[in-house]
């Protein structure tokens, strides 16, 4: 037998090898779990690699506290040797110091959203399944609410917390999974109707809207579909998620957005609508078909919000149904009236992010003017003001304290950025510094604003930008860049991909106009490239690069054009019509015959908006179109190209680049094609992304 002594020696030795034990698998736990969040990496010339590009943090969805003190926000980290992306919450202070990061295991933690409580409710997939989860300020305590069945794509409580709306998808209604017991490898696909491919997948599940208690620490397993037995989606295919939900202040009430419409209809229009569902009731409202409404609001009515004192419902409504990119206006709806009025007619261009402000008297949006996404201001008797205007583009608005507004920005010259905009004085301050340990390391380039006259008169913005350490005695190659779209505007976007920043690090001065056919210079310029494909938009483009090769700085036995989508039809079509400007050609996802694009693609208002139909209804657009379509046109190619596409793409199939390609092999040009099997329109995989970039220089370096 053993003494107290004894016994007490032993106690303490187990529990000094317990807790050692305990120590050394923290450390091997920490050590295969722990993302280390920003990469490091040395450029030693100071020029941006593709590398670079991937080894920045990019920041997501940002969400401030509700009592105005800190601000919870996303980044998302890619690992280039494991291919893969890591998504992490992240914390700081108002005024964007004591910045730290909250999550640090394996998991992919993102979508921030504050409780009433102080605790951030996000998203984890910890448990196996996306699911909303709980922590502290510190990263602490961390909390499983929700137990769905289903992954949750997207959450939004309700405002007095008792209640959740999760985003989850159910099996598509529509399809109907033919199945034949003696092929059970059988892996055809059956359809019967359209729109059954969508962006990059085939729509075998769409996403409904649910609804389930919250008792504060756990959501009710028990849940009510918003659309039980209804086969639409909400929130709409292929981008839409929480923001196009709002509850009502009061939380009896959840404005909710949906296209009701399937097949052919469904791929034909864009006319999308904002419904109201009564909680208690379970009664259904359409608030943009209001019967004796003379306004039907016929085009995509999308994101709605309440105004805090619940009498106003606002949401961003197009006029014109198959029209995707028609003018984004900002609507409004007494809710006790029934009256509804636009507040942003007197903006002669696209409305993006809005917010209300805390009196119900004024909303606060992201507008797009003159090649630049800015902070604009307008009562309910639309009276437009300008916040905050300068060389970048915001792209998301929340409220911060009294004074202030949180928002992301970005420019040519620099990644999303986290800002506080004093809404009063119109001065921005950055508060987060994500990327400087890379951008510290960067040569600086320059970004001039030129404005140049078109061949019918008209003034047209033109990005030219330079390379770093510009010397104007020397001659440089300098790129065309062709904008997609094809209503996109060239503005002061940051791109992991069609990035000016890198291009001209690369040593290309790039040209990058705002040709005809984008917004942010009113409707009319907006709208003149329907139906005018290979017309004014075309010369728009050529204009540009003619008059900065006019500079004794522009190698003009160097040049180069290169786009995406629109931009590589631009690109296709300008192979045929350059006459001899340019030596290299880079087509990336572009339309290279639109007979053949008009029956591949899914989204058939597109088409039939901007084609004026099918090649086989005889009228004047449609007779423009297709005369104009770049196939036609191979007899003149003379210049080396090269055709990218992505094979899950279904916007514009990959099967474009591949007769473009052999159009151009077997008319004796010499020409490359790179295909990705696992991309859709866009390349999103890290060493996909960085072939893409090392092709697409290694062309300009071999023809340039």
């Amino acid at each position: 037998m053993y003494n107290k002594r004894q016994v007490k020696a032993i106690i303490l030795i187990i529990l000094l090898a317990t807790a050692a034990m305990v120590t050394r698998y923290e450390v091997k736990s920490s050590e295969k779990n722990n993302v280390i969040g920003k990469n490091q990496i040395e450029l030693a010339d100071g020029t941006l690699t593709p590398e670079a590009l991937w080894a920045m943090g990019r920041i997501g969805s940002v969400s401030v506290s509700p009592d105005k003190s800190k601000i919870a926000y996303q980044v998302t980290y890619y690992d280039v040797a494991e291919n893969k992306g890591h998504t992490v919450i992240c914390l700081m202070n108002i005024d964007g110091t004591d910045n730290k990061q909250l999550t640090k295991s394996h998991y992919n933690e993102h979508s921030p959203a504050w409780l009433s409580d102080g605790r951030i409710a996000y998203i984890s997939n910890r448990s196996g399944k996306e699911q909303i989860w709980a922590m502290d300020t510190k990263g602490k305590h961390k909390e499983q609410l929700s137990f769905a069945e289903k992954d949750v794509e997207g959450f939004l409580f309700s405002p007095d917390e008792s209640q959740v709306l999760m985003i989850m998808s159910i099996p598509n209604p529509l399809v109907k999974e033919q199945q034949y017991e003696d092929l059970p490898k059988a892996t055809g696909m059956v359809a019967e109707d359209l729109m059954y491919r969508h962006w990059d997948r085939w729509v075998t599940s769409i996403p409904h809207p649910f609804i389930a208690a919250f008792d504060g620490k756990k959501v009710s397993e028990t849940t009510l579909d918003l659309l039980n037995g209804e086969p639409y989606e909400s929130p709409m295919l292929p981008f839409g998620g929480v923001e196009q939900f709002a509850w009502s202040p009061d939380s009896k009430t959840i404005a909710y957005t949906s296209r009701k419409k399937t097949g052919v209809e469904q791929t034909k229009s864009t006319d999308s609508d904002i419904y109201l569902y009564t909680i208690i009731s379970g009664e259904t409202k359409n608030i943009c078909k209001i019967d004796g409404d003379s306004d039907r609001n016929m085009g995509y009515d999308i994101n709605p919000q309440y105004s805090p004192d619940g009498k106003y419902i606002a949401w961003q409504s197009m006029e014109r149904d198959g029209y995707e990119s028609d003018r984004n206006r900002l609507y409004v709806m007494d809710l006790a009236t029934k009256k509804k009025w636009s507040v942003s007619e007197d903006f002669d261009s696209n409305v993006d992010s809005y917010i209300w402000n805390d009196e119900s008297n004024e909303l606060y949006f992201i507008g797009s003017w003159h090649a630049r996404m800015s902070i604009y201001k307008t009562n309910l008797e639309g009276k437009i003001q300008t916040i905050h205007s300068d060389l970048c583009d915001y792209s998301s608005i929340s409220w911060g304290d009294f004074s202030r507004i949180i928002a992301t920005r970005q420019s040519i010259a620099n990644a999303t950025e986290i800002y506080s905009v004093d809404y009063k004085r119109g001065l921005a301050e950055r508060l987060s510094h994500e990327n400087d340990h890379i951008f510290n390391q960067l040569g600086k380039i320059k970004i001039e604003e030129r404005w140049i006259k078109t061949t019918d008169g008209k003034d047209m913005l033109t990005w030219v930008i330079y390379p770093p350490h510009f010397d104007p005695s020397k001659k440089y190659p300098t790129l065309l860049y062709c904008q997609g779209g094809p209503q996109s505007m060239v503005s002061q976007f940051w791109s992991y991909r069609w990035n000016f920043n890198i291009m001209a690090s690369q040593g290309y001065i790039v040209v990058a106009p705002n040709r005809r056919g984008l917004p942010g210079f009113g409707q009319e310029w907006n709208e003149a490239i329907s139906g005018d494909y290979g017309g004014q938009c075309m010369q728009d483009l050529l204009t540009a690069i003619d008059e900065v090769s006019k500079e004794s700085f522009v190698d003009k036995e160097r040049l180069g054009c290169v786009g995406a989508s629109f931009g590589g039809y631009s690109v296709y079509w300008m192979a045929g019509h350059h006459e001899g400007r340019f030596k290299a050609f880079i087509a990336h996802d572009g339309i290279f015959n639109t007979e053949q694009q008009y029956l591949e693609t899914e989204e058939m208002w597109f088409p039939n908006w901007d084609f004026g139909g099918a090649y086989w209804e005889k009228n004047d657009k449609t007779a423009r179109t297709y005369a104009n379509s770049p196939h036609l046109f191979v007899d003149k190619w003379d210049t080396p190209i090269l055709c990218i596409h992505g094979e899950k793409d279904y916007r514009i199939l990959y099967s474009q680049a591949v007769a473009a390609f052999n159009a151009a092999k077997l008319h004796g040009v010499p020409a490359e094609l790179l295909l990705f099997p696992d991309e859709n329109h866009w390349v999103t995989k890290p060493q996909n992304s960085i072939m893409w970039q090392r092709r697409f220089f290694g062309w300009l370096e071999k023809w340039l």
